[in-house]
């Protein structure tokens, strides 16, 4: 699948502020199953914008903007080729080994009630690493009504799993805190998604991968495109592996990873300051499609 992707970020200050400082991790890589086929960041406003990588790998960009700053546009845009590769992550940049992301965060602590949730996933597995995972998949698509909205950056994973309810972030972030009470490594990952009807059955199914390595079909709702957060957790003979908690499904083609991180502040696409200013307003604008299919369908 190609996918279009563009990502506006628009800022608006009531009173203008005199510089704002980001850093966006906003540029995909490449690795089995995704191709960037080409890619873009801009900003409306003079800065000097620097790329590097972080510590995990991911592609980063900082910008400093000075001035008399009402109005701020950052926009990424680009297509990005993707394969179903059944969630498995293969040729993905590494700088750590897997017992780093074992490694609990503010956000994603476990309480009493997740490691009673995450023992009896373990108890579903049987044993089975993956089976487990698929188990605390499907519970925590289960017992959490997965919300669209706006980013809380600090709601914990207790706090969400308490609320038993929340945005992608927040049932990623259980995710990652019942798989590291059962010592299995698991990480947060930020991208896009695409959901389609096409890519569901006629029962309103997806595909994934089970604990035997066969395809399996898992309940869940599709989501609009947008911005999107899902878990990857570490097995042994197979590696990394995407688990998608919001809509119950292994990473698919639909899915473009950007970032990866301990918890959503490691793997943020935007994080910053600015200095002055007041009454700031913030507005996301975020789009995924089919590139070819847009094109088959202007074509007819």
């Amino acid at each position: 699948m190609r996918l279009k992707i563009r990502h506006e970020t628009i800022y608006t200050f009531e009173t203008p502020a005199s510089a704002v400082i980001q850093t966006l991790r906003v540029t995909p890589r490449g690795h089995e199953g995704q191709h960037v086929v080409h890619w873009r960041l801009d900003v409306d406003h003079n800065c000097r914008l620097r790329q590097s990588e972080d510590a995990f790998g991911n592609y980063t960009h900082v910008f400093a903007s000075e001035g008399h700053i009402e109005r701020l546009t950052v926009l990424v845009e680009g297509e990005v080729d993707t394969q179903d590769t059944g969630g498995v992550v293969r040729g993905a940049v590494e700088r750590f080994p897997p017992a780093l992301y074992l490694r609990e965060t503010d956000l994603t602590a476990p309480d009493l009630d997740i490691a009673a949730f995450a023992l009896e996933a373990e108890a579903a597995g049987k044993g089975d690493r993956l089976g487990t995972l698929h188990a605390l998949l499907s519970g925590v698509h289960e017992r959490m009504t997965f919300e669209a909205g706006p980013t809380d950056s600090a709601t914990t994973a207790a706090q969400a799993f308490g609320m038993k309810r929340g945005v992608c972030q927040d049932l990623t972030h259980v995710f990652l805190a019942a798989s590291r009470r059962l010592n299995i490594p698991a990480r947060y990952v930020g991208g896009y998604v695409r959901r389609e009807p096409a890519a569901l059955d006629g029962a309103g199914m997806t595909q994934s991968i089970d604990a035997d390595g066969m395809r399996q079909s898992l309940a869940g709702p599709t989501e609009e495109s947008a911005g999107h957060a899902w878990a990857e957790a570490f097995v042994p003979d197979l590696g990394w592996v995407g688990f998608d908690p919001a809509n119950c499904v292994c990473a698919t083609e639909a899915h473009v990873r950007v970032a990866i991180g301990l918890d959503y502040l490691s793997a943020a696409p935007v994080r910053g300051t600015r200095y002055g200013g007041g009454g700031e307003t913030l507005e996301v604008n975020v789009s995924v499609e089919d590139a070819r299919a847009k094109r088959a369908f202007r074509r007819a």
